[in-house]
């Protein structure tokens, strides 16, 4: 049935619902895909509250919902590139941005005093937002529990990092004791934000699916939390 995706993307964003406060209306029996971009100097800000075959209804700045087809662009600089059953790849003030079901993304802030990216809380209070090591797309949860930027081995095998190269190490995850290679990443990118030569962690075995953004990034940044947004800004 041409509609079956639509209700188990539905069933996905309800678990995972980002914007802490936001009421949307399900009576549509629509899914409702929830994605969130702001431009620094632009200031624009995007929200996707549906999403069709080739199509997606979105709020911009704000404004009355409209609908958007795969190739419409509107006068506030954002133009709709790709649909999939839950995600939509988006082109806003010039840039794309492919967004996951309920991921927010927030481009560079604070035009002029340095490089930023501003992330917004999911329901359980956590920060994610897709990112990239050594070039590598990866989505990223921001952890300052954690030492160093960690991936899981699976990623480090098809970006080609030879991670058992690295000191071998053990630690503890909520599977038990885990193998782990220290290494140094060549970059580590978050938004228009790269540093280089990062501490990191590769870890064996199952259980990781997304790579911890730690302290040997973010002592790097300048960190703000205001209620469910995060700043980070480059120091050095």
């Amino acid at each position: 049935m041409k509609t079956a995706w639509y209700f188990s993307a539905a069933k996905v964003l309800t678990r995972r619902l980002i914007w802490a406060g936001a009421i949307l209306s399900l009576a549509s029996g629509l899914p409702l895909i929830m994605l969130t971009a702001s431009m620094a100097n632009a200031a624009t800000n995007v929200t996707v509250v549906g999403l069709f075959p080739g199509k997606a209804v979105v709020v911009i700045n704000g404004q009355a919902p409209r609908t958007l087809s795969v190739g419409d662009k509107t006068a506030d600089g954002v133009t709709l590139l790709a649909t999939t059953a839950d995600t939509a790849t988006v082109d806003i003030d010039g840039k794309r941005h492919k967004l996951d079901v309920g991921q927010h993304y927030a481009a560079p802030a604070y035009a002029g005093k340095g490089q930023g990216i501003t992330l917004g809380a999911n329901s359980q209070g956590h920060f994610l937002s897709m990112g990239q090591v050594n070039g590598r797309a990866v989505q990223f949860l921001v952890d300052t529990g954690a030492t160093s930027v960690s991936i899981p081995s699976s990623l480090a095998d098809s970006s080609g990092i030879d991670y058992r190269k690295g000191q071998r190490v053990y630690t503890q995850t909520a599977n038990g004791v885990a193998t782990a290679y220290r290494i140094v990443f060549d970059s580590v990118t978050l938004g228009d934000i790269t540093i280089y030569q990062v501490d990191g962690i590769v870890m064996e075995g199952k259980g990781m699916e997304v790579a911890l953004l730690g302290m040997s990034f973010l002592n790097r940044m300048e960190m703000r939390r205001d209620g469910a947004q995060m700043t980070l800004m480059k120091r050095f």
